[in-house]
């Protein structure tokens, strides 16, 4: 086997999801490290990343992100990650050399002609941040799982990834909820000046498997693969089907 220097090496870029922090994608990091250069900044206002913005908008996320990544970077973001991934392409397309989107919506709530979270749903976890910040993490957490025959291992390690650093303040998550709640990227898709590629769970109760065919119109120049067995944290409960779809998304990076 060929031995890759650092110079050479890809950068890939790890945004993880609300109520997360960058410790969840440690595992993934590890698998990596002989292949590219990973880099897992924490979401602003979580994690290590005491310093966020206030407002807590998409625009600002993406903004402050796009400041200390590499330019040419490959970027994936998974679930609320997607969005600022995909936010961070649009306003910064020099920093993103390829995007890659994970069980993620570019309109995370329900419309007419859109599945999705619905919207009550998302006021219940908004209405009982306030109450109990804990335990609403830890019931967002749960629905990350469902599905997933795995799911109370994949509870574990996403609990594990939270308590290993301080939670977010309130604020924080409460913007997060309205971004999931508000933002609608759909219309913005097909003007995304690189190679697009979007993986989803079929079981996923987050991000309906449904949403992959509207989502295709949207971004229609999308390499779109869907896991059979999986839900909305693939890399934890299929780990080996994730890393082979991701190191094939490294390919077509390393290629460009």
């Amino acid at each position: 086997m060929t031995e890759i220097s650092e110079k050479t090496k890809p950068t890939l870029v790890l945004l993880h999801g609300w109520g997360l922090n960058h410790a969840i994608f440690q595992p993934i990091a590890a698998a990596l490290a002989d292949e590219c250069i990973v880099l897992t900044p924490d979401l602003p206002g979580y994690g290590l990343a005491t310093d966020y913005p206030e407002p807590y908008s998409l625009i600002a996320l993406a903004d402050q992100l796009a400041a200390i990544i590499p330019p040419q970077s490959l970027l994936l973001g998974w679930s609320l990650g997607g969005l600022v991934a995909t936010q961070l392409a649009l306003r910064h397309p020099a920093k993103v050399r390829a995007l890659a989107l994970l069980a993620s919506s570019p309109c995370f709530l329900q419309q007419t002609d859109w599945p999705g979270m619905n919207a009550s749903v998302m006021q219940q976890f908004a209405g009982a941040l306030s109450a109990n910040l804990a335990l609403t993490v830890e019931r967002f957490l749960a629905i990350q799982a469902m599905g997933s025959t795995t799911a109370r291992q994949d509870i574990k390690q996403l609990k594990q990834a939270v308590l290993s650093l301080p939670l977010p303040d309130a604020k924080v998550l409460a913007g997060g909820l309205e971004i999931l709640a508000s933002a609608d990227l759909r219309p913005e898709l097909s003007r995304l000046q690189m190679p697009l590629w979007a993986c989803f769970g079929r079981l996923d109760s987050l991000v309906p498997v449904a949403m992959t065919q509207p989502f295709a119109t949207f971004a229609p120049q999308a390499d779109i693969t869907v896991l059979a067995k999986a839900s909305h944290a693939p890399f934890i409960s299929h780990p080996d089907e994730f890393l082979s779809w991701l190191r094939r998304f490294l390919q077509i990076g390393a290629a460009l």
